[in-house]
This record gives C-alpha cells, structure tokens and sequence, in this order.
C-alpha cells in the first residue's frame, strides 16, 4: 500500500470524524492565519502577503465565511488545517493536533501500532528528537550540579532573568563528549536521527556517536509555531583553538536561510509595533526581550537571505537594524541590505555608542531608553550608506565615482517610483552630483537588470525547448518530414514543400458510421470502453500540446466546481417507470448525462471524488463541500477547497442595489450547459488532433489510413454540429 494512502488510513483511526469536526467547527481561518500573516480587511474577506513565495502585492485572501484561505498568484491554500499542514511542514494528523491544541479540544489517541509506526516520516522523527534534546539540556541546565555552577552561572552573568532563561529554553550540555548520545538511545532514540538532526556525529578513525554540543550553553531555534528545529551552542572557555560558538547544520527540517532566531516570541510584537529590529546573536535578541523590546530576531551571524527577509516581510513594511561601533562588520554586512531594499521594506539603521552592541547597551537601558535612543539616532539607510562611505572616499574622485555607482545600484533596486525619485534627489544633495545624472545611471542599471532578467527567462525557455526537441526526436518521422511543432495548425494552409497536397474529401465519399468514443489524451492513458483500432491510431503522431489540453481540462474544472459544492443538491424531479417521483441531484445527473454518451471525466482526481460522492449521496447529512473539506487525503481537500474558492467578491454597493442570481439558484440550467461544454471541449480537441495527423507524411502517402482519419474527421464533425445544436444559440462558458 502506498505511503501516502497508508498516512491517510492512520490519521481516519487515530481522530474519529466527530472530533475533526470539532476541531474545523472551532478554528476560525482568520484567527489562525493572522498568526503568521498581517492580515487586513478587504470588503468580506481578509489580505495579505503570501507566506508560501515571495510578493510584494498581497494576493493572499482569507474567507471567514467559506473558511478558506487562497493565494491567487502561486495557488496556494485551503481550509484552516491545510494552511497550518503547508505553513509548518505537518502531516493531517499533527495539524489536526495544532488546532486542538490551540482552541484546547480533547484528541484521544490510542497506542500506536508497529505498522502506524513505520509510517512516520523522518521529519517528525528529527522533531521528536530535537524536542527530546531541548528538554534534556534545559533540565541539566537547572537540575544537574555542573548545568547549576557552569551554565546557570553563566547565564546569569549576562545578566539573564531566570524567567527569561526558562521562556528562551536555554540548555547546557554536560562536558562528556557522548553524554546526550547515551541518554538518548537508553530512551529508545534511533542513531540515525541523532545524526541528521546533527545534534551527534560519528568521528572517522573509530565510528563512535558523538555529542557535537558536548561543554556548551544550548540556545535552542524555534519555528514560527515554536517547534525546536535547531540548536546554537557557546562556548564557556576558549584557548582560540575552538569555534565560540558551534550551530546544528542543514538538515530536512532546518534551513538556516529561512530561519530567523527568535522570530517565534517576536512575531506579535512585531505586528503590534509594525516595525522589527534586526541584530545579529542570540544574545542581543535576549538581552533586548529582557529590556522590553520584543520585536527583535536575529540573522545568526549570517547575511540576510531572501527566506529570512521574507519572512520579516509577512509581518512589518518596516525594519531598523542595529549596528555596533565595528565599522568592518557593517561594511560586511551592508551589502545585503540592499535586498531589503529590493522587497519594497523601509529600512533605518542604528549605529550604537563605540563598544556597544545590542545585547550590552539593553543591559544598560530599559526599554523606554532603549527606544528613546533609537528613535532619536535612526537614519534612513541610503543617507546612512551614503555618509559611511562618503568619510571613507574623502577627496579621492576615482573613489567617489565607485561610491556614486555602488549608491545607484541600491536605489535601482527599489520597486517603487516615488520611493526611488525622493532617494535620488536627497542623494544628489549629499554626493553634489546632478540629480539628472543620477537618474540616467538608475535607468541604465534598471533596464541592464531587466534585459539580464529576460536573456536568464530566454536561456531557461531555450533549455526547455531543447529537452522537448529531444523527446520528439524519439518519434520516428519519414526523413524529410518536418517537425511537429511546424506542421500546419488546420487544413487548408499551404503544406510543406514536396508533400502531396491535403484536401478534405466531400463527406459523402467517406461513407456513414457510429462514432467510436473519443481517443483519450496523450500521454493521459485510455478511460474509455472503446478505442479506435490500431491501424487508425494516430496519437503518437501528435505533440503535446498544452494550451489545448488546458482548454480542456477548464471546462472540467467548471463542472467539478459544481460538484463539490453541490453535489447533494437537488437539480429536478422525474418520475420512473412506476410513476415514482424520484429527485436527481447534481452529482448524479452528471454522471448519467456522461454515459449518455460513453464518457467520464478525464482527471483521476476529479474521477475519484465523483466516485466519492456517488457513495454517498444518499447518506443522511451529507454535505459535498464539507465531506471534502476534511477528507484525510491531503491533496483531495486541497482541491477542493481550490474548487470551492472565489478571487473576486461582489462589493456591498453591488449587493444591495441589484438581485443577482446565485449559481446554487439556476443549478437547474448551469450543470446542462457546463456538461455540454465539456463534451464539445472533447471532440473540439480530437479534431485538432485530427487535422495535426493529416499532416502527417506517413498519413498522406497512405491512401488506406489516409481515408480512415478522414472518416473520423467526418464522424467528428457531425457530432460536433449535434452538439452545437444542443448548444444552441448561447454564449459557451469558459
């Protein structure tokens, strides 16, 4: 059995189907949402930036009444639980765990199995594990002599608060070079984990498990839900031989470019504030916590990355970073400013008194101080960068046309106009350069950047092409014949020279048959009870093509929405044989109106979740939308809540001052015609394909094969027409 199918079947016995509806019934999207996205309202529905890509434009949107949640620009969403299952890498069951947790529902759980166990995925084993270590170096830290006198000691030093200790979870690990090594597999941890977590390692000359923090105070990196996925370690006593501070390294389920440390307790001070403070350690994030300034994270002592800018980004416009006196360490760490600058961020610095950094000046201060200090020394950044180099170049004119290009290049990078044209006038004050001038420079630099953006967008599309120009070569084609993709799109134009020429026959020379069902797509596999024989077969001779099998695969959509949101909706009464009055609902009159004429949905899943609600339907209280909403299938509820979502909303104006006709209220009409697009979507494509193979060279010197794909063309075309006709005179949907 599939893995997949294996998790889903784990997850149905471990919650019974009434606490999942519970647990959906409590969380409310946007209270669960707003903990890791800015949200603001936008008519009935709620924006914001997405957490899942980078954009500067929000196109996230929250639905409070459908409870759903989508990103309209990288399709990202669903329901309360599949926001929470993609934010924090969780499988159903443990999102379903996070909700309960939250609004604080009971989940009885039972023992697991052997086999219930085997499923479970290294990532939560690695989780399982780092929540084992964080626990045991926090409770040597306070319950073992050597975490009392070397690591409590030191902690104190510095000044910490014990409550700030305890809420931060520092550790300290003993001085034994495998002590965490032992106490975990005597606890019944596998090896394996401890490796890829890094917490141990295995030295070459004798393959024992060691302790890679082993003498160190334990800080100890959290998500943005406060799962431990990290650890950093310090040092207590150092001869210059050993790395002060020593970090866990990449793993599955850490990333140090997408982590920010402490982001987990700055997250609500940081929306609160509408501002975050950006330092460099653990210890100034603690330290300035402890003063009363708690939206604080830290880059760990690494230039920002795009993941960690990002993730500022989902909470403030608004960053001031916080710079010690050691001018080579801003000059290091300037350089990645300027892509804060990129993501449309407004950025102030704080250069702190000499032999101050964060963490020593907010022991200093309290926090009305602190802020006081900052407000009053904070400095846009490109005046900041602009007179920290200006005092380097002095009087040198070589060195100031290099400050002058380096200044450009960071505002070229600003997205918006008007920010841009205020830096370029403030800076052509403080360079005395013509504000003119720098402007050409900002528009060479932005459209070199653009056509850099375009040639990288060209070369992809050309590796693109060469990789498909490599599988049609697999084809086999007369020698002389063109290539698929050049052959022409219908009968009637001009074929390559030396081809016979291709003339569609009267249709009463082809001869009358019964249409045989359409010819499933490339590459889609055969769902029909019949197929054209062998020698009419003409399939592999037609490339793929995307944008007709998306045209395709639309109307589906279509029709699937309906589905899933009204399946077990009545469309219309009829009465049987007897004279029994018998109610059609939506589901069922689209799979009977599909047999008509021998055909079923082209998409597995779309197939699947007919098939689900036909099982049904009849049963008492169900509901389509919800039925899928919590189906244990990840990927089924996920299309479903992607069926069930809506970009645009009528504004209130709108609502009020005209009635406007529901889909739920014309069912009766909708489902006809969505089902009669679908159908003429079907034969409207084989008919291209059909005049692709004309095309073809070994086709037309074939008088035999030649004249069956024309009868096919004819058959096609005469239920084209009767369709149509079923169509009538009305705007097809699309």
């Amino acid at each position: 059995m599939p893995l997949q199918e294996k998790r889903c079947i784990f997850v149905a016995e471990m919650i019974d189907q009434a606490t999942i509806d519970r647990i959906l019934d409590a969380a409310q999207i946007v209270d669960v949402v707003s903990e890791f996205v800015t949200l603001k309202r936008a008519g009935v529905n709620y924006k914001g930036l997405c957490p899942f890509h980078n954009e500067k434009t929000p196109s996230f949107v929250v639905s409070p009444s459908k409870g759903l949640c989508k990103c309209f620009s990288c399709g990202k969403g669903g329901n309360v639980v599949h926001f929470i299952m993609e934010h924090e890498q969780l499988n159903y069951y443990e999102a379903l765990k996070w909700l309960a947790s939250k609004y604080h529902i009971e989940v009885k759980e039972r023992e697991l199995s052997a086999e219930e166990k085997q499923v479970q995925n290294d990532r939560e084993s690695m989780f399982v594990v780092n929540d084992f270590a964080n626990s045991y170096f926090q409770n040597l830290l306070h319950n073992h002599i050597d975490g009392q006198s070397i690591g409590l000691a030191y902690f104190r030093q510095r000044g910490f608060r014990d409550d700030i200790i305890r809420k931060f979870q520092l550790g300290y690990s003993l001085n034994e070079r495998d002590a965490l090594a032992k106490e975990a597999k005597r606890k019944g941890f596998k090896e394996e984990f401890l490796e890829k977590t890094g917490l141990c390692y295995r030295r070459d000359n004798d393959n024992q498990l060691r302790d890679r923090f082993w003498g160190r105070v334990m800080f100890p990196v959290h998500t943005l839900s406060g799962k431990v996925i990290a650890f950093g370690g310090r040092v207590l006593k150092t001869d210059g031989k050993v790395a002060k501070y020593v970090n866990s390294p990449e793993s599955e389920i850490y990333h140090k470019s997408n982590e920010l440390y402490g982001i987990y307790f700055a997250k609500q001070a940081i929306v609160r504030d509408d501002r975050c403070f950006l330092v460099e350690g653990y210890t100034d994030v603690i330290s300035m916590h402890q003063a009363g300034i708690e939206n604080v994270v830290a880059s760990s002592g690494t230039s920002l990355t795009s993941g960690q800018i990002r993730l500022i980004h989902r909470f403030t416009n608004n960053i001031t970073v916080l710079y010690d006196g050691d001018g080579a360490g801003i000059k290091a760490s300037i350089r990645g400013i300027d892509m804060l600058l990129e993501e449309g961020m407004n950025i102030k610095v704080v250069l702190l008194p000499d032999g101050e950094d964060p963490d020593s000046f907010a022991r200093k201060h309290n926090a009305t101080d602190y802020k006081a200090y900052i407000n009053a020394h904070e400095v846009d950044f490109i005046r900041f960068k602009t007179n920290l180099l200006l005092e380097e170049v002095g009087n040198d004119p070589i060195k100031r046309a290099g400050l002058i290009g380096d200044i450009v290049r960071s505002i070229s990078v600003i997205p918006e106009n008007i920010v841009r044209s205020v830096y370029i006038r403030e800076c052509s004050q403080l360079l005395q350069v013509e504000e003119k001038l720098l402007v050409q420079e900002v528009n060479k630099l932005m459209m070199r950047t653009k056509e850099e953006k375009q040639a990288a967008a060209e070369k992809q599309r050309q590796r693109e092409a060469a990789k498909v120009e490599r599988a049609q070569q697999d084809i086999p084609m007369p020698d002389g014949a063109p290539a698929p993709e050049l052959l022409p799109e219908a009968v009637g134009e001009m074929p390559p020279a030396g081809f016979p020429p291709t003339e569609i026959p009267p249709m009463e020379e082809v001869g009358d048959s019964p249409m045989p069902p359409p010819a499933p797509f490339p590459g889609e596999g055969n769902t029909q009870t019949a197929t054209l024989p062998p020698q009419a077969d003409y399939s592999g001779l037609i490339p793929s093509q995307n944008k007709q099998k998306k045209a395709y695969h639309d109307k589906e959509v279509l029709l699937m929405q309906q589905v899933v949101r009204y399946g077990e909706r009545v469309m219309y009464a009829e009465e049987d044989e007897e004279g029994n009055t018998h109610e059609v609902k939506v589901a069922e009159h689209v799979v009977a109106d599909l047999a008509i004429d021998n055909l079923e949905l082209q998409d597995p899943m779309h197939r699947r979740m007919l098939d689900e609600v036909m099982q049904r339907i009849h049963n008492d209280g169900f509901v389509a939308s919800r039925y899928f909403f919590s189906h244990p299938d990840p990927q089924v509820a996920r299309l479903a809540a992607d069926l069930s979502s809506d970009r645009y909303q009528l504004s209130k104006y709108h609502s009020r001052s005209q009635k406007v006709i529901t889909d739920e209220e014309r069912l009766h009409e909708l489902v006809p015609h969505l089902l009669t697009d679908l159908k003429l979507a079907i034969v409207e494509d084989e008919l291209k394909q059909v005049l692709t193979a004309l095309q073809d060279r070994t086709i037309m010197t074939d008088a035999a094969r030649y004249m069956e794909v024309m009868k096919r063309y004819k058959d096609l075309s005469e239920v084209q027409r009767t369709i149509a006709k079923r169509a009538g005179d009305r705007v097809v949907l699309s």
